[in-house]
């Protein structure tokens, strides 16, 4: 029988990794690979912004897209009228998908091109989406991508009413085929490349905020909330994370 949307899942032991598979294990660089399950969280939880790949009509389609992570399940959202969502409605099979996130911590840079590259993190998720119509899910749901990027913002804004839920759909895809790869360290140089005299190292690259800039109609009497004039400065916040996912 066909999982479906309002279907539990049930949380796994969360110091069991991911189970490798043929799609999550790389054929190059394998050692960078893991399947940790706090690994895959992380890099999951320091991102807002991912990658959903699926095939329309014979063609592959990559959209980038907001999501939000509620333990072992990641919801993508948008207008009713989008592919993805539209393909999920009402299919039982659901839509096969690949969700990506990528970080990119620093610029490697070799003195050969051939050995140049990048510090990064990144997570692909291999599965089958399925379109939430449970109430309660997709107010979670939500909630989750809204604190995705900023988190606790959830609790301050006004939750979507009736007509702005009506045009909004929302697809669920759990983990469970799941890696992670990471690149850290300096310039795999070859032995013979050393004494050219071209500059080698790495370049950091970190996300930065700037300062809130309040909406021209803001009133002036409305501070900036402290989770704005924090963000960034601590990590990812997953104090308002909920702990498991909802029972449907």
């Amino acid at each position: 029988m066909p999982e479906t949307a309002s279907q539990q899942t049930t949380s796994p032991d969360p110091a069991a990794g991911y189970e490798p598979t043929g799609r999550t294990i790389p054929t190059r660089s394998r050692e960078r690979a893991s399947y940790d399950r706090e690994t895959v969280h992380s890099i999951l939880d320091a991102a807002c912004l991912c990658h959903l790949g699926f095939v329309r009509d014979g063609a592959p389609v990559v959209l980038p897209t907001l999501f939000g992570r509620v333990c072992e399940r990641l919801y993508v959202h948008g207008s009713t009228g989008s592919r993805p969502l539209r393909a999920a409605d009402g299919n039982d099979a659901g839509l096969p998908v690949c969700l990506t996130v990528t970080h990119v911590d620093g610029l490697v840079l070799a003195r050969s091109a051939f050995h140049h590259s990048l510090n990064y993190r990144s997570v692909v998720v291999h599965g089958t989406a399925y379109t939430v119509t449970d109430p309660e899910e997709r107010r979670v749901a939500l909630d989750a991508i809204v604190d995705q990027v900023v988190p606790g913002r959830s609790k301050d804004a006004r939750p979507a009413d009736g007509k702005e839920l009506a045009a909004t759909a929302v697809i669920r895809l759990d983990l469970r085929e799941v890696s992670a790869k990471i690149r850290t360290g300096g310039p795999n140089d070859d032995p013979q490349d050393i004494g050219l005299p071209h500059w080698s190292g790495v370049v950091p690259v970190a996300p930065a905020f700037a300062a809130p800039v309040p909406a021209d109609d803001l009133d002036p009497a409305i501070e900036v909330p402290t989770y704005l004039n924090t963000l960034g400065s601590t990590g990812t916040d997953t104090a308002d994370r909920p702990t498991e996912a909802p029972r449907i």
